[in-house]
């Protein structure tokens, strides 16, 4: 999906409704590209404390309930996932491994709040591993969402990375 830098508009509200929310976005993101693949489309829940609101920056979304980050490049968004590796398949990832943290990071809606409802779509292959994952951000308070990760290839992560 082209744009990943773009906002939509939708629907404010709590709710991450699949009628021009979030979930909406997410499906028309990533789609199976072999027989037997299976998609998955979800809202991101924290599992440690039970939130759906996160603030954004390089790369990595953290809880806003207990702070403590869902890590997106690691298979954290799908719970039982091995550690892995995202490969962009177009638009750059968003992460600055290495780099401090600074400000100017922070992933902003354009009319300026920062906590973001997290959703994912993923690719299941047939034996059931994770093969490509898209991740979407939608502003609770004015309804804007734009995709953060692009239809990335999952591959494994190696010991040493």
């Amino acid at each position: 999906m082209a744009g990943a830098d773009m906002w939509s508009t939708g629907p404010a509200g709590e709710a991450v409704t699949s009628d021009g929310g979030l979930v909406s976005l997410l499906r028309r993101a990533g789609g199976a590209e072999q027989p037997g693949e299976r998609v998955v489309t979800a809202p991101v829940v924290c599992r440690h404390c039970d939130w759906h609101q996160y603030e954004v920056a390089a790369g990595e979304c953290f809880c806003e309930g207990c702070c403590l980050p869902l890590g997106i490049a690691d298979g954290d968004v799908v719970p039982g996932a091995p550690m892995w590796q995202l490969v962009p398949s177009g638009a750059p990832l968003p992460h600055a491994e290495g780099d401090s943290l600074t400000a100017a990071d922070m992933v902003r809606c354009p009319a300026g709040h920062d906590l973001f409802q997290v959703g994912v779509t993923y690719t299941l292959a047939d034996d059931g591993r994770v093969r490509r994952l898209s991740v979407g951000l939608r502003c609770p308070l004015d309804g804007a969402s734009r995709l953060y990760v692009d239809n990335a290839l999952v591959v494994p992560r190696t010991c040493c990375s």
